[in-house]
């Protein structure tokens, strides 16, 4: 059992009940014909992808719920709405530098987010011209809907679901929480002079890692990965890359001609990332509540994912034609956006719901918690003001 430096120890893989393991079942032989298809291995990336987005099969196209207290992980939208309070405020002044605009959420889980952000919003007399959502998982834009609707069923005229991203040219913001730790990565091992790429075969019927002499293309990139370290790797050093990060964010962001772009995600610069004490990567998974440190258990019942590069997503944005604006972490950003302010707004004179608020913004800002895991960074384009988020620490020289 690996302990990682976030606090976390993978725990055992849960048993899935009879309906869980039949899907499970069918998922490991879709992917199992993918990998004899493929001769008898695949990359570690194309596993990652099939069973995160396989349709109808992969864990985010399926129906099982992932999100909240029922699902298998709890993001900061469905700890607090101080979270949606806070970034409301964030948007409302972009919003307003812009002259209105629009909002697009990129993968909007349960849909909380938004509902939150809308709500506030309209309070501020904030509101987008539209606030579109772009959704890959038809099972994911159907719940978003039905909880939308239902909770703001006088805003459904603004609100819009994409399945791609959106063509036409428009001001505002993009806004993606814990959005880039699922894109697949590629996963590589050190071993001395020369860098194999880890990928998946199947042992006995059981998917298993397998490691190959890695391409040009990514021993180049993993080489410039060991050079710009100031430690040597040990001998067997495996971590993880995302060579989709910059095409795919640049082309989600593609159609915003001025505003910003507020990432949230846990991550380090890659300075920090790459260090011989991080042997083993970052690569974890989610189930019920539970870290799991084997991709390989049930797939399609777990989330799987990978810490973020900011180095990367900042030169992703530079590359893209954004000003990096600002990058900190998630209290930071919190405080800069004024949560005591919105504790106090949410709480009235209701002592149990200050008290209730108070202990939700802990879990959001606490360094235990998720207060430095999570980082934010701002992509902008045509804005002149400082965003609030940033002002208190911002971090832009680490990367």
């Amino acid at each position: 059992m690996r302990t990682y430096d976030t606090g976390t120890v993978p725990q055992r893989e849960p048993e899935p009940d009879g309906v869980a393991r039949e899907h499970a079942m069918r998922v490991h032989a879709h992917i199992a014909a993918k990998i004899h298809a493929a001769g008898g291995w695949i990359g570690f990336e194309q596993y990652m992808e099939l069973a995160l987005y396989a349709p109808g099969l992969g864990y985010y196209s399926a129906g099982a719920q992932k999100f909240g207290d029922g699902g298998d992980f709890t993001t900061a939208p469905e700890i607090s709405r101080l979270f949606g309070a806070c970034l409301a405020s964030q948007c409302a002044a972009v919003l307003a530098e812009s002259n209105g605009g629009s909002i697009l959420e990129i993968g909007a889980g349960s849909g909380r987010l938004a509902g939150d952000l809308l709500t506030s919003l309209e309070a501020a007399a904030a509101l987008p011209r539209r606030y579109r959502i772009l959704e890959v998982s038809a099972d994911l834009r159907a719940r978003q809907r039905a909880y939308l609707h239902g909770r703001l069923p006088h805003l459904a005229g603004i609100l819009e679901w994409l399945d791609a991203p959106p063509e036409e040219r428009f001001d505002g913001l993009i806004v993606a929480n814990e959005v880039l730790d699922a894109i697949p990565v590629s996963r590589f091992r050190w071993q001395g002079g020369r860098i194999e790429e880890l990928g998946v075969s199947l042992h006995g019927g059981r998917f298993g890692w397998s490691a190959r002499p890695a391409g040009a293309v990514m021993s180049a990139h993993c080489e410039a990965l060991r050079a710009a370290g100031d430690e040597a790797w040990p001998v067997g050093y495996e971590s993880e890359y995302c060579p989709r990060l910059a095409p795919w964010s640049e082309s989600v962001t593609r159609a915003l001609r001025s505003g910003a772009v507020l990432w949230f995600d846990y991550g380090l610069p890659r300075a920090h990332y790459y260090i011989p004490e991080r042997a083993a990567g970052t690569l974890l998974c989610h189930h019920r509540h539970r870290v799991i440190d084997d991709p390989f258990a049930h797939p399609g019942l777990q989330d799987i994912t990978a810490w973020v590069d900011f180095t990367a997503l900042a030169e992703a944005g530079a590359a893209a034609g954004f000003e990096v604006a600002g990058y900190t972490n998630q209290a930071y950003f919190l405080a800069g956006t004024g949560i005591d302010l919105h504790m106090r707004a949410l709480a009235g004179a209701d002592e149990r719901a200050a008290a209730r608020l108070a202990n939700e913004a802990r879990r959001l800002m606490m360094p235990g918690e998720m207060g430095e895991r999570f980082k934010v960074m701002a992509w902008t384009r045509g804005l002149e003001r400082p965003l609030s988020g940033f002002v208190l620490h911002d971090l832009r020289h680490t990367l």
